[in-house]
């Protein structure tokens, strides 16, 4: 991403080149001097530095994402049928400890969820159902904020190039009020494409960050459906462990409740 970036600067920098240069009598004896990036950054400004820093976050979090924001990550049908053959055993001491041993959002879901049930032997499956569902809004909320870090970034960075840019001219219009001696409008048109370059560098950074925050969070949208379904499949096999709980004497009919056998029930 970084040569890209790079690209796509020397070619806005080439098009200011070539925009503000058009005017120069073809007779001048001062020819323009190509820009290596190194010029380029240096005339930009120090509004310059911290959008390399954002450029270098914005590239380090999609190799990041592309890692972490997966299938696998998220829901596996490895863990959903190894969860499903622990639950129909009543083996639920046995599917919290292999839980704890995976890093997907599923199995922190299933370990949440196996603990309360654990630790409340009478709980209900309409607490289950819950705690469930507060337990994978938690999880998908942890993907939504990952993936805004590159809205983020795609948001600031052309602010701070319309920073720089209007820094720079301020200084090129200061220096132009002052009547300092050498100022004419040539190098006042100098000036103002040199600020402009920070505008350039902030959308240059934008404009590829805002599509990959595009295709993650499309990404992400999809991955949270298919786990929102994987819970809700949980659930369904818990309901499997239910038993009728007994009604006390004279209890009315409306207290029975559903309730959650933990396989050490006689």
């Amino acid at each position: 991403m970084n040569r890209c970036i790079r690209i796509f600067f020397l070619m806005a920098l080439a098009f200011t080149s070539t925009a503000f240069g058009a005017d120069k009598p073809s007779g001048s004896p001062k020819s323009i001097q190509e820009l290596n990036f190194i010029e380029i950054f240096v005339q930009g400004g120090p509004v310059m530095y911290p959008l390399a820093g954002l450029s270098v976050i914005a590239a380090t979090l999609c190799l990041l994402y592309l890692f972490t924001i997966r299938q696998n990550s998220v829901v596996s049908d490895r863990f959903m049928d190894a969860a499903e053959t622990m639950i129909r055993s009543r083996d639920l001491q046995g599917l919290t400890a292999f839980s704890r041993r995976q890093s997907e959002c599923m199995a922190r879901i299933t370990q949440r969820v196996l603990d309360f049930i654990i630790a409340n032997p009478s709980v209900t499956l309409a607490e289950v159902r819950e705690i469930t569902e507060s337990e994978g809004s938690r999880q998908s909320g942890i993907l939504t904020s990952r993936v805004s870090y590159l809205s983020d970034i795609g948001n600031v960075a052309p602010m701070l190039g319309l920073l720089g840019t209007v820094l720079g001219m301020i200084q090129s219009f200061f220096e132009l009020s002052t009547g300092n001696e050498g100022v004419k409008h040539m190098q006042l048109s100098s000036g103002i494409s040199t600020a402009l370059i920070t505008t350039a560098a902030g959308l240059i950074i934008a404009i590829p960050t805002m599509l990959a925050y595009a295709f993650f969070r499309t990404r992400t949208q999809r991955y949270i459906g298919e786990l929102e379904a994987a819970s809700s499949h949980l659930v369904a096999l818990l309901q499997t462990l239910t038993v009728r709980a007994p009604s006390a004497g004279t209890a009315p009919q409306r207290n029975k409740e559903y309730q959650i056998s933990n396989g050490h029930d006689s």
